[in-house]
């Protein structure tokens, strides 16, 4: 395949998850909720997260924001669902290596995580690209101090 029908894909899987985006909504009291921000450009996310036994069982998230943030929103949520912590935190360091555009592991074979590679090329959306991230990091963190 080209690189430019690639693209092109990229962009469309990026769309559908902005459009269409899976597991928005809140979770029960018994979920962490981390609330972070871009000032930057705006974008807001509020994610929600359930964990048992150091395995993330639920993730939801609401929030506002560009078509990258809330597309890396709804990717991150379908592809950490079943993770260990251990195995969601090392996904978002990898994730945060590929898009600053350093070598990594694949962040997530079955997933369509992989489309936003191509943020490394625009350093502006990276912060956009990795907030619901930091967020999900931030409440595993929160999460295990509260143990």
């Amino acid at each position: 395949m080209s690189s430019r029908k690639l693209d092109q894909l990229y962009r469309q899987v990026i769309m559908d998850h902005y459009k269409n985006p899976r597991n928005n909504g809140t979770l029960d009291d018994e979920s962490v909720t981390i609330d972070l921000n871009n000032p930057t450009c705006g974008d807001e996310i509020h994610l929600h997260l359930k964990m048992e036994d150091q395995i993330i069982t639920d993730a939801k998230f609401t929030g506002s924001g560009c078509s990258i943030s809330m597309a890396s929103a709804s990717m991150m949520t379908e592809s950490i669902i079943g993770k260990s912590e251990k195995e969601a935190l090392k996904m978002s360091r990898d994730f945060s290596e590929m898009v600053q555009g350093h070598e990594h592991d694949i962040v997530d074979e079955n997933g369509d995580v992989e489309a936003l590679a191509g943020v490394a090329k625009f350093p502006a959306r990276i912060k956009c690209a990795t907030l619901s991230w930091k967020a999900m990091e931030r409440a595993i963190f929160e999460f295990e101090g509260s143990k």
